[in-house]
């Protein structure tokens, strides 16, 4: 939940909230805790006292569920600045080729659970740039995302776009660009050939997929091959966006690399 008269976002859940008060606990502006998890936590409760930040212990857990909009706070609520979006540059665009950088992008993905989750799995195949539109950004970083992404958010990298024909038109020559599609002519194994390449992946919206307008700037299709019916037919056409984006995040990483 965004306090808008402070300039807030709530963090809850206890992995989010440990993994922001160990990696980045500058971020921290305020933070409430029940009894319970007094004991935890009484690291980041010093780095606090030490810049004279507040942080107090509640009475009743239904004060961090108004704090947070949550019932799912599991006794912790820390209230950060909204999060800072890194820009694209020409710059960046280079370096990510140079290093080979694997790059996920959404082309309107519209539930911020789903963006949670999908951060969680980047993160933990140690895909670390994400990229976004600027307008789609501030309803998908949300509380529900930072508790979904179980900590991810804090290793990775967000980036918005105004436009993301732009970017992929930027990035044409450069990096190649592949739009996860259930209809793709290739196999979601075939990023293995690129894997000395840098590479970029556009994962589309939840119920109509990628559009069509981005799919023509993209180099390749990829889908994920499923199980088969007996008529020959696929038994379900697709996955939902975040168990997709799982199995092309280790496709596309390191760790899926024979």
């Amino acid at each position: 939940m965004k306090n808008k008269q402070r300039e807030e976002l709530a963090v809850c859940g206890y992995a989010a909230v440990r993994a922001l008060a160990e990696l980045n606990p500058q971020k921290i502006k305020r933070f409430y805790y029940t009894a319970e998890r007094a004991s935890s936590f009484g690291f980041l409760c010093k780095k606090l006292a030490e810049r004279k930040a507040p942080y107090n212990q509640v009475q009743d857990a239904h004060e961090l569920e108004k704090l947070s909009g949550s019932v799912h706070h599991q006794g912790l609520t820390a209230m950060i600045e909204p999060p800072a979006f890194l820009p694209v540059s020409p710059a960046e665009l280079r370096e990510w080729a140079q290093n080979r950088e694997r790059i996920l992008i959404f082309d309107n993905i519209a539930n911020a659970q789903n963006a949670g989750a999908i951060i969680r799995s980047a993160a933990f195949f140690g895909i670390r740039h994400i990229v976004m539109t600027a307008e789609q950004a501030p309803s998908l970083i949300t509380t529900s995302a930072y508790r979904n992404a179980q900590g991810g958010m804090e290793s990775v990298l967000l980036y918005t776009v105004r436009s993301l024909s732009a970017l992929l038109h930027d990035m044409d020559g450069k990096i190649p660009r592949f739009a996860a599609d259930a209809g793709g002519k290739l196999s979601v194994r075939d990023l293995h050939t690129h894997k000395h390449k840098a590479l970029a992946v556009i994962l589309g919206n939840e119920e109509h997929g990628i559009s069509d307008s981005i799919k023509r700037l993209c180099d390749y299709t990829v889908s994920i091959p499923g199980a088969q019916s007996a008529k020959g037919g696929r038994i379900l056409d697709s996955l939902n966006v975040a168990q997709a984006a799982a199995v092309i995040l280790y496709e596309m990483s390191a760790v899926g690399t024979p």
